[in-house]
């Protein structure tokens, strides 16, 4: 054998003991979808530090509503990613297997309902024979909805729009539109020229809660575990400099730098936006209030109520007897941070 075939036969061998390996790296890849929502976490996903603490290869994409995530979802194409409670409840009710690991947010000042300066609109009274948008099937949809209702009025008293919060930010400044249920940075923009009517805590006030979540495809979160209690890891960490440490997350801060670079607007808009948020803890999340009661569960609860109100406006066909599967502390427990 000469010397070339030699470290041919070397190079051949090295490469089939490496195959394992190589095929295991490229295992660890995984599609998350995210939103614009101003949250301290999203500045792991600027600085890549998800993808640095769970050893995958993440891929982010920006999403404009929960409703496209989930169709992203049930097509395969992404494997984890943030969403609303009502679109959540609407997916889960028509078969899609996913679950809950990490509560975002729950129902605060950070979603709301702005109305157009000139549009007549100075009470709720106000509202019957007006024209009201939000994004499709998201949680702000729903408590639109849920709003009317409470009013005493129907979708033919107050003219709803469903449509993607870029087009409900262009139909306001147009004046086609008389104000939007919205989060930001689109709330933002709204409140340039109007002012808020209600917020989603108001409408949660009135018995339509709401929540945003991390979720996973049901298949990919039984197959991945310490995946999601990393992810849950480094969310818990950014929570707690957020609670601890309100100058690292100022206007001028590197992190409202990175979450303007990530999510557009400005850092002082971004650093505004967080001060809106309503946040749990680690351990309130995994409580029975929220994810960890089982049937009990107060995350699971929300998504029944959301489904039988969207069953009632004809957005679901069908009510689950239970929304327990759907939801799980397990990558809270014990999770690094």
């Amino acid at each position: 054998m000469n010397i070339r075939t030699l470290l041919a036969a070397i190079t051949l061998s090295c490469a089939s003991l490496l195959a394992p390996f190589v095929a295991q790296a490229a295992d660890k890849k995984v599609v998350v979808a995210y939103q614009t929502d101003a949250l301290p976490s999203s500045v792991a996903i600027a600085n890549g530090e998800f993808a640095k603490a769970t050893g995958y290869d993440i891929d982010f994409r920006k999403f404009n509503s929960g409703a496209e995530i989930f169709a992203a979802i049930a097509s395969g194409d992404v494997q984890v990613g943030y969403v609303g409670s009502s679109p959540f409840a609407a997916a889960t009710s028509r078969g899609l297997e996913v679950k809950a690991f990490y509560l975002s947010s729950i129902s605060g000042i950070d979603e709301a309902l702005v109305v157009r300066n000139g549009s007549g609109i100075a009470a709720l009274s106000d509202l019957k024979g007006k024209k009201l948008a939000a994004a499709p099937v998201s949680t702000d949809h729903y408590q639109l909805l849920a709003l009317i209702k409470s009013l005493g009025l129907t979708e033919k008293d107050v003219q709803v729009f469903a449509i993607p919060q870029p087009e409900i930010v262009a139909s306001y400044n147009r004046g086609d539109i008389d104000g939007g249920f919205v989060w930001d940075p689109a709330l933002t923009e709204l409140k340039k020229n109007g002012k808020v009517l209600v917020t989603s805590k108001d409408v949660a006030d009135k018995g339509a809660p709401t929540f945003s979540a991390w979720v996973a495809a049901s298949k990919f979160a039984d197959e991945n575990p310490a995946f999601l209690k990393s992810f849950a890891g480094v969310i818990n960490k950014y929570y707690a400099s957020f609670a601890a440490d309100k100058k690292a997350w100022g206007p001028d801060s590197d992190n409202a730098k990175l979450l303007a670079k990530a999510l557009g607007g400005t850092s002082e808009q971004q650093a505004a936006a967080l001060k809106n948020l309503t946040l749990l803890t680690p351990e309130v999340q995994a409580s029975e209030a929220w994810l960890g009661g089982g049937e009990k569960s107060g995350a699971a609860k929300i998504l029944k109520d959301t489904a039988a109100f969207l069953k009632d406006q004809g957005k679901v066909s069908e009510v689950l007897p239970s929304y327990a599967a759907f939801v799980t502390p397990d990558a809270l427990v014990n999770a690094s941070n």
